[in-house]
């Protein structure tokens, strides 16, 4: 085992049991799926501010704004606005 590299030694197990293909799979589709929504998470989140010109971006967001995933029950074209302007 001296001397071979770490993806010579994935490969023979991965010959050697095939069963852990889809394992390998699975994982890699969930890291992947994590590191996007953390990537979203951070670009488009109102609560993330990575301008340094308007450290405020909450004060942007109309209430028509989508900023959740997933709203079950929230129309958002029907909002209205409810709060000062600054």
């Amino acid at each position: 085992m001296a001397g071979t590299s770490s993806g010579a030694r994935f490969y023979r197990q991965i010959k050697r049991h095939p069963g852990l293909i889809p394992m390998i799979g699975f994982i890699c589709l969930g890291m992947g799926s994590a590191g996007l929504y953390l990537l979203r998470l951070a670009l488009r989140s109102p609560d993330v501010c990575w301008d340094r010109k308007n450290p405020e971006p909450w004060n942007r967001v109309s209430p028509n704004d989508q900023y959740k995933f997933l709203a079950v029950s929230t129309d958002y074209k029907k909002l209205k606005k409810d709060r000062p302007d600054f």
